[in-house]
């Protein structure tokens, strides 16, 4: 039968998915270089005090009241400064001069009509993320820094042209550092410079760091990445939170790290890829993914400029190659990943060009790859209505020999040669599909464009479950919302209909499992998402057709 045969062979896709990520995925530990090497243990070793410097200039020694003085002053109260554009508002706190809250413009937290709009930075980070420290912790005082701000107000509106707004901090002992953002009204980039000018009489020999932050208990995609990843060596990084134990440092040409979520990633992009490392780690459920750079060496008099670009935003296709860096490489939908990018600029050229309506655009990039599978469909189901002809033929043989399992093998076989069938010829232009089945799949759970994407009636989210009648009783095997799935239920109806299409099997207990597959199957899209859904009940309602039309064909 069609939807045994198909069963098989996924299960058999899924086997070898399996056993090639526990026998060739990576597990070698390389060792970092010298220059960017991280201490997994702190060491009680205090950093050297450096002479502080006064605003006049003057150097004062380390041991002078003055000096003491100076390190003795009370911290001053930070500020929060609030930048608003028109794709999102950010908020940046004196205190490290770190983003605080960034919530997007063009996105909600939920469906809701008065959902809040979508924040970037989860509540369980206090200390906000874009840290900046050294890996020697050479600059002392830096973690508590209250930096100061070039702007009078605490707010400013960026609409029309671009604007930079700098921090800058002077530790005691004469550093000065500025972290300066520069904002623009036109997308998701900001760029960061930072530089250090040592006015202090000690040479500063260390590697600068910059880190994003995330909580350590992340939301599980159940088919995606959510986490930590890099592009290193032109090779994308996707890093399971419980494999940081095993390995936290990854080194090479880093063009970029960040971390992502299901939709959105936060990113930093050095401005010049170089061989620099990524370094995870985990302290008090807060997970920091941090951008180490090469050991740099600023001495007394010298100031030294480290330049980035910021990405805070979609996982947009679209978005992510108009800025290019090969952030785009970050959207990767697994093993298929080379068929569903392709499937995703087709849903989206369809959306942008005739209907803009995304379950439509479903309904008619399924229709394209049947098109295009439509030679390999015919030749299955030409392959089962033969068999369908032979079946009394089977029948009377297995009647005749039941007692003879041999023998009946060996009439069967002669059956097959009389008439030329093929009984896999039904299974393999089957297996020939399921990669286009599986990048599909990947697609649909993770495109951006279907999240909160209504198609019709009660369908208002494609990126979730379909549920008519909402309730709060709970199902068994369905996670809530609770409703009635009708889109699900229609599925697997459709699947049931191809099932009574397709050749009975000779054994009755296989038949009647078998029958069975439709409430499977059912059971097991109740959470899936409903665009998912609509491209399975599509394609099953095209398949049906074409099967219909070759059983005709061939009677």
């Amino acid at each position: 039968m069609e939807q045994a045969r198909l069963f098989i062979a996924i299960a058999l896709s899924l086997l070898v998915f399996i056993i090639y990520n526990f026998f060739f995925a990576e597990k070698k530990i390389d060792q970092p270089p010298k220059q960017v090497q991280q201490k997994e243990q702190q060491t009680d070793k205090k950093p050297a005090i450096l002479p502080a410097v006064l605003k006049d200039g003057t150097i004062v020694a380390e041991k002078s009241p003055l000096s003491r003085k100076i390190s003795a002053l009370p911290v001053k109260p930070s500020r929060t400064v609030t930048v608003k554009t028109p794709l999102y508002k950010v908020k940046i706190s004196e205190k490290g001069a770190v983003f605080k809250s960034y919530v997007l413009n063009n996105y909600r937290k939920t469906m809701d009509a008065d959902s809040p709009l979508l924040e970037m930075i989860s509540p369980d980070i206090p200390d906000g993320t874009i840290h900046l420290g050294f890996s020697e912790n050479s600059l002392s005082g830096l973690d508590d820094a209250v930096f100061s701000a070039d702007l009078d107000e605490d707010s400013v509106d960026i609409y029309k042209k671009s604007k930079a707004i700098s921090f800058i901090w002077t530790s005691p002992q004469g550093v000065v550092v500025e972290k300066k953002y520069l904002f623009s009204p036109e997308n998701y980039m900001i760029d960061l410079s930072v530089t250090i000018k040592n006015f202090s009489s000690e040479t500063l020999k260390d590697s600068l760091i910059l880190s994003l932050v995330l909580p350590a208990k992340i939301e599980k995609s159940r088919y995606g990445f959510a986490g930590p990843s890099a592009l290193i060596n032109d090779k994308l990084k996707q890093i399971k939170t419980k494999k940081i134990k095993d390995k936290n440092l990854y080194t090479g040409k880093v063009k970029w790290v960040a971390v992502q979520s299901r939709y959105f990633m936060s990113a930093i992009i050095p401005d010049e890829p170089v061989d620099a490392g990524m370094h995870l780690y985990i302290d008090n459920n807060i997970l920091k993914n941090q951008y180490v750079q090469p050991e740099s060496v600023i001495d007394s008099g010298v100031k030294h400029v480290f330049k980035y670009k910021l990405f805070f935003g979609p996982k947009s296709m679209k978005v992510l190659k108009g800025l290019d860096y090969d952030l785009v490489k970050a959207v990767n939908f697994g093993m298929f990943d080379i068929i569903a990018k392709p499937c995703v600029w087709i849903m989206n050229f369809i959306y942008d060009h005739f209907i803009p309506n995304y379950g439509v655009a479903i309904i008619l990039l399924t229709l394209f790859t049947k098109v295009i599978l439509w030679p390999l469909g015919n030749k299955s189901y030409k392959s089962m209505a033969e068999m369908k002809k032979i079946q009394p033929l089977m029948a009377e043989i297995k009647a005749k020999h039941k007692d003879d399992k041999k023998k009946m093998n060996e009439e069967v076989m002669g059956l097959y040669k009389t008439y030329k069938v093929n009984p896999m010829g039904g299974c393999l232009p089957m297996v020939a599909q399921i990669p286009i089945f599986f990048a599909l799949y990947r697609m649909l759970y993770e495109a951006i464009e279907l999240r909160h994407a209504p198609f019709f009636w009660w369908i208002n989210d494609l990126s979730a479950p379909d549920r008519l009648f909402r309730f709060d009783v709970s199902i068994p095997f369905m996670q809530p919302p609770y409703g009635i799935p009708v889109l699900t239920i229609i599925m697997g109806a459709s699947m049931f209909i191809q099932q009574k299409m397709s050749p009975p099997m000779g054994d009755a207990t296989q038949a009647k499992m078998m029958m069975l597959m439709p409430l499977v199957f059912t059971v097991m899209f109740i959470n899936f998402s409903s665009g998912l859904v609509l491209y399975w009940l599509v394609n099953n309602i095209i398949s049906m057709a074409q099967q219909y039309y070759i059983q005709k064909k061939q009677a």
